[in-house]
């Protein structure tokens, strides 16, 4: 796992994404074929005023996905937990994903990853001036529940 997360942290960084352009979905998506997409080809769709997410493989609605996703500059989501774990790698920006009211949470630049248990309070941020970007997968569906604090 070590060995296939620097390997992604790597392409990323390089510019040159895999799995990066018009979803390819769960039944398209064949382990045993070669795929190279093209960044500019990235679909990104809002999930809401602030948030920007385009598939890369799968559907993150109904199961194993990876997408791509944008946040503005200086944004932090309002504190939430998500009922699967997902894996995201920075890709520009820089941002921080504190848990449980983490004060002083690491700061993440491009290439750096984190990882969020099922169930775990936290909020995602790009705490640079510059609009951040990355990429996360996941083994199930993604979804977002609140949590009021």
């Amino acid at each position: 796992m070590k060995l296939m997360m620097k390997l992604v942290t790597r392409i990323l960084c390089a510019g040159a994404f895999v799995f990066a352009a018009s979803a390819l979905s769960a039944a398209e998506f064949d382990k045993n074929q070669e795929v190279v997409l093209k960044s500019e080809n990235l679909e990104f769709a809002n999930i809401n005023e602030a948030i920007r997410m385009a598939h890369a493989y799968g559907n993150r609605g109904e199961g194993a996905h990876g997408s791509f996703g944008r946040f503005p500059a200086n944004f932090t989501t309002p504190v939430h937990t998500h009922s699967g774990a997902y894996h995201g790698v920075v890709i520009k920006g820089v941002m921080t994903n504190p848990f449980e009211n983490e004060k002083k949470p690491q700061k993440m630049k491009p290439g750096s990853y984190w990882y969020v248990p099922a169930g775990s309070v936290h909020t995602t941020a790009c705490v640079s001036d510059t609009p951040c970007e990355f990429y996360f997968h996941a083994d199930g569906a993604f979804d977002f529940t609140p949590v009021e604090e």
